[in-house]
This record gives structure tokens, C-alpha cells and sequence, in this order.
């Protein structure tokens, strides 16, 4: 394979999704080489990365799939795994960069908090020789040109996920129906894309958007918002929630108001705590999006990077929908 490929696209396919539940990572995207190659020859590469928050059962996820990889190719890289405290803890990511920088990592990847405001301390760690992978949450276009930077994005399609959520949700509801949103933080892209997605169902599904408001990917603040769109509106019949978190959080709320079941609930991650919510009818639906093997294709891809190949665009990675009929 070619050291300048400007271009990849990987879609992680049928076959090979029984061997990400399985965690085998070198099924799920090309393998690297057993050799050292001479970019870092004279010792192992500094690998960090840097999440959102860790009390996201997401990021959990990631963080042991990420540890899990490092501890079985520690003779190739040494790996550092850092999170913020909660979902909107930004500056500690801007930390976590400039400590890898100072600390001379090789390999930064990231998913930004911020996709706007992450493109500056990346693009001086870019400046400063670091190999940075942008995974999960895609950094803003324009915000990449301004910084004078061009990363490549490793990640799912968060719009097309949120609309095979949406569009399960429609279906089983029928046109007409009323549903609410709850968004993600608006400061992060895969939030704004997950919204369109969902938008994109209303319509095509013929629903009626009754509201939409954030809950920053948090379960207790969706409990919250939940609770007062039940106050405000008697009439909904599904709710869209941009993370399996906030779907947490809305669950929540329909048990405490005796509407679980009776209210359609799509979300997206497939977290092990929304799986047996599935099973018992409590949700509809979620979007596996594969959160434990992420962050190991982004170390091998900085790994590739490291060793003289180049990426850009969007390196697209795979979703499916998860029904009570996957979980059986």
C-alpha cells in the first residue's frame, strides 16, 4: 500500500461484526505490522488518548477496548487513556493536550468535546509533530481551516444512525404521531448531525415535533428535561434521545410517571444498561456505533500515520440498529 494514500474509506462490514462484540480488534480494521518500522525505530511510540466523559458508559467502553489493545501489543507502544470529569468539562481536554505535547506523545487521539473549539490546541499539538486522530465526534470544517490544519475524521455517520433510530421510531408510531427530541451538546458536530437525522425522520415519517431541547448527554439532566416535557405535553407518544445516556434519563422519568412502554424511546450507542430496557419493551431502539473498537482504530491509524501514510476526508466507520430482535 502506498505511504501518500490521501484518501480511505473503511466500512467495518457484516462479517466482521461478531468479532468486534468479541473485541478481536484485528478483525475490525487492518492490522498493523509486526515489525517497528524506522519512522520510530530508536524506541516504542507515546500513545494517548483523550475522551469525553467517563461516567458515560460509552466512554467506559472505549477506554477498556483502548486499554484492552495496548496491554496486548505493549512491546509496539507505550498508551496513556485520560476522560473528562463530566460532559461539558472542555478545559480538561485542552489539558490533556498540552500535557501530551509537553510530555513528547507521538500519537494523540481524540474525541473532541468542542468540535469548534478543539481545532486550536490540536492544531498546535499538529505543529508541535504529533500524529492527531480525530475520532467520534468529526472537528468543525471551518474551524480545521482557520486553525490551518486538515485531519482526517474517523467515526460513523452520525446523522444516518440517528435516522435509523428515527425512522424504527416513526414506523412503529405511524404518521401523526407526537414525539419530543432531546439533544446532545450543542457544542459538539455529532450532536448538531444526530438532531438532522432525527429531523430527517420527523419528516419523512410525517411526525409531529412537539419540542426539542438539550440534555448535554447526561442522564440525570434528560430526567429533568424529560419530566417537563411530560408536565407540558399529555399527548407524546416518542422521544428521540441523541445518546443511550440520555435515553437512561428519560426512562427514568417515564417510570416515575407509569408511561414506560406506553412512550416509544430510540436512543443511540447500544450501552450495555439500555440492552435489557430493549428486551423488556422500555425502549425501542438504539444505534450500535462499535464505541469499545473505536479508539483502537484510531491507534492503529496514528500508528500508520507514524510510519509515513497520509489520511483525509472521512474514514467512515459502521452502524447498525439494535431492536429487541438483535438481543434475543
Amino acid at each position: 500500500m502506498s505511504n501518500s494514500m490521501k484518501r480511505e474509506s473503511v466500512l467495518i462490514n457484516a462479517p466482521r461484526r461478531a468479532a468486534l462484540k468479541l473485541g478481536l480488534a484485528g478483525t475490525l480494521v487492518l492490522a498493523l505490522s509486526c515489525s517497528v518500522s524506522p519512522a520510530f525505530a530508536a524506541g516504542k511510540p507515546k500513545v494517548g488518548l483523550i475522551m469525553k466523559s467517563l461516567s458515560n458508559e460509552f466512554f467506559k467502553q472505549m477506554k477498556a477496548g483502548a486499554d484492552k489493545y495496548a496491554a496486548e501489543n505493549k512491546d509496539k507502544f507505550d498508551f496513556k487513556a485520560v476522560g473528562m470529569k463530566d460532559e461539558r468539562d472542555f478545559a480538561s481536554q485542552v489539558d490533556a493536550v498540552e500535557n501530551f505535547v509537553t510530555q513528547k506523545y507521538d500519537i494523540i487521539v481524540v474525541a473532541p468535546a468542542d468540535s469548534k473549539a478543539m481545532a486550536t490546541p490540536l492544531a498546535k499539538a499538529v505543529k508541535a509533530g504529533v500524529k492527531v486522530i480525530n475520532i467520534d465526534v468529526p472537528l468543525d470544517a471551518d474551524a480545521k481551516k482557520k486553525a490551518g490544519i486538515d485531519l482526517a475524521f474517523f467515526g460513523p455517520d452520525n446523522k444516518g444512525g440517528a435516522t435509523l433510530a428515527g425512522d424504527a421510531l416513526a414506523k412503529d408510531l405511524g404518521p401523526g404521531a407526537k414525539v419530543v427530541i432531546l439533544e446532545g451538546n450543542p457544542e459538539a458536530d455529532n450532536a448538531k448531525e444526530r438532531k438532522e437525522g432525527f429531523m430527517d425522520s420527523v419528516k419523512s415519517g410525517k411526525l409531529e415535533l412537539l419540542d426539542s431541547k438539550t440534555a448535554h448527554w447526561e442522564t440525570e439532566e434528560a430526567n429533568t428535561v424529560m419530566t417537563n416535557f411530560l408536565t407540558k405535553y399529555k399527548d407524546i407518544q416518542g422521544v428521540m434521545a441523541a445518546n443511550d445516556s440520555m435515553a437512561l434519563g428519560v426512562v427514568k422519568a417515564l417510570d416515575a410517571a407509569g408511561q414506560s412502554g406506553k412512550i416509544k424511546v430510540v436512543g443511540f450507542d447500544n450501552i450495555p444498561p439500555v440492552q435489557p430496557l430493549i428486551k423488556d419493551g422500555k425502549m425501542l431502539a438504539t444505534v450500535e456505533q462499535y464505541g469499545a473498537q473505536m479508539a483502537v482504530l484510531g491507534i492503529q491509524y496514528g500508528m500508520r500515520e507514524l510510519a509515513g501514510e497520509t489520511f483525509t476526508g472521512w474514514v467512515k466507520t459502521d452502524i447498525k440498529l439494535v431492536t429487541a430482535a438483535d438481543l434475543k
